[in-house]
Parts: structure tokens; sequence; C-alpha cells
């Protein structure tokens, strides 16, 4: 099987099986559910076609001309093959880790980011809601580190469906028992895990930013174990714009462009402590 329709498979299985979790087994009712649908599938389409109009090697080509070069670190270094991929996998994963944490601390990145964690509600959907703009700079970050790391192309197809394939898993709305998400989320990233970051509290936000181990957060001190409402009562989204039409198409594309262009839109933390 090729490398793009083994993806796009791995792809559609992981959604469907994520769909019919959060159908079957909801962890949290949804306030909008499935009328968010089309603009976050739409949105993801977009995404798809510039990502393959712009870059049509991908990744997986990228690697293959640097091995071809002889270029990046593991292109320079005998190492065993399943070490290399596996090395290159957890350092492609710290390398995403770190990007999110950048595309909330620099404010003109978070006005792009913004679009993702403007969604009210969270599931499996909201994994893939990249502002076009994000994922052109997401992909070239990729390619860079790609290069840099010489990374082996079966180590970048394994880390594409990885990260692919774990955005949907601990966006989706469902369930886990408590006691086998207590052990998953040892190593991984689960469910509720993530729908903190995603909460309106501004320190909850800037929390739990790993998509796939949850080694990261723990380690850089951005961990944190549980919302501070539970995860029934916490509210998703982001403050400023609860009232806003997140969800449809055409608002999330226009939305980083949207107030003044040095404006910081994230809430305040000083003036969340003094809320409290």
């Amino acid at each position: 099987m090729d490398e793009p329709t083994l993806r796009l498979t791995a792809f559609i299985t992981i959604f469907g099986c994520m769909a019919l979790a959060q159908a079957m087994a909801p962890r949290r009712p949804l306030r909008f559910g499935y009328r968010r649908w089309p603009a976050n599938l739409g949105i993801i389409l977009i995404d798809i076609l510039i990502v393959r109009l712009l870059f049509p090697a991908g990744a997986v080509g990228t690697a293959l001309w640097a091995e071809a070069n002889g270029i990046g670190l593991f292109n320079a270094i005998e190492l065993p093959a399943n070490a290399e991929i596996a090395i290159s996998v957890i350092l492609l994963d710290l390398i995403i880790y770190c990007q999110h944490l950048i595309f909330h601390a620099v404010p003109l990145l978070w006005r792009l980011h913004r679009v993702h964690h403007a969604d009210c509600d969270i599931d499996v959907t909201t994994g893939l809601r990249f502002h076009p703009i994000e994922i052109l700079l997401s992909m070239l970050i990729k390619l860079s580190f790609v290069i840099a790391l010489g990374a082996p192309a079966t180590a970048v197809v394994i880390f594409e469906i990885v990260l692919n394939g774990m955005a949907m898993f601990n966006h989706a709305n469902f369930k886990l028992p408590e006691k086998m998400d207590a052990l998953i989320r040892l190593l991984l990233v689960t469910p509720d895990v993530h729908r903190i970051h995603h909460s309106v509290i501004p320190t909850e936000t800037d929390s739990n930013f790993g998509f796939n181990l949850s080694i990261w957060d723990r380690l850089f001190g951005t961990w944190q174990e549980q919302p501070r409402l539970g995860h029934e009562k916490m509210s998703i989204g982001l403050e400023t714009l609860q009232q806003a039409p997140t969800h449809n198409l055409f608002y999330m594309l226009r939305l980083p462009f949207q107030g003044k262009l040095g404006q910081y839109p994230k809430p305040d933390h000083q003036q969340e402590k003094r809320d409290v």
C-alpha cells in the first residue's frame, strides 16, 4: 500500500471509530453538536487541498530527498534503523509540543491558532480544525526539522499517522473508563487530559499542550490533572468569542485578521487571578 493510501485509510478508520465512540458514549453534552461539522469539515478540506497544492511531496518526500542528499543528523551518523525511527518519532513529537507552546505564546501566531480554540464544543472534528495559514506554517516547521534530523521516511510516515490519529482521539467527546484513562495518561494524552486545554479559563488553556506523549507537559511544567470546574461543568472555547459565530466557515477564515494588528487577543492571566 502506498503512503497516501495508507494515510487516507488510517484517517477514515480512526475518524469513523472516534465518531462512533462519541455517539455511543459521550463524555459531556454538546451545546452545538453536529451543526458545527459542516464548517469544521469545510476548513479541513481547504487545509488538505492547500497542502497538497503547495507541498505535493509532503514530509515523506522531504525525508527521502534529505536521505538521497545525505542531509541531516541521522544521515551523518550510524545508528540501527529501528533506533533512528524510534528517536525520530519521539523528537518530532517534542517539536510539535514546542510548536504548540509557541503558537500560544506569540501574539501573531495565537491569532491563527485561536481558530482552533474558538470551537465552543470539542469533539473529533475539533482536532482537525486549524486555519490554513497555521497549517502552512506548521508544515514548514515540520519539513525543516525532518531535514535537520534526517528522519527516515518510515519514521515520518509513522509520525504523520500517529499525530493525525492522536489529534482525533484526544479531541473526541467520548468517555474512557476512569481506571483506563488513569493508566493511558501515564504515557499518552487522553481526551480528558486535552479537554482541559480547551477550557475558557486562561490558565487551563495554557496547560496540557501535548498531542501524543504526555511526558512533555509533565517534564516542562505545563501539566494539569483535572479542570477546576470538572469535565461536565467546564466551558469550552474562548471567553471573548462565546457569542461569536465561531462555527461559520467564513468567520473562521477571517478571524485571525480581526481586531487591531498589534492587539494580543488572549485574556489577562493576572486579571483571572484577581477574579478568583
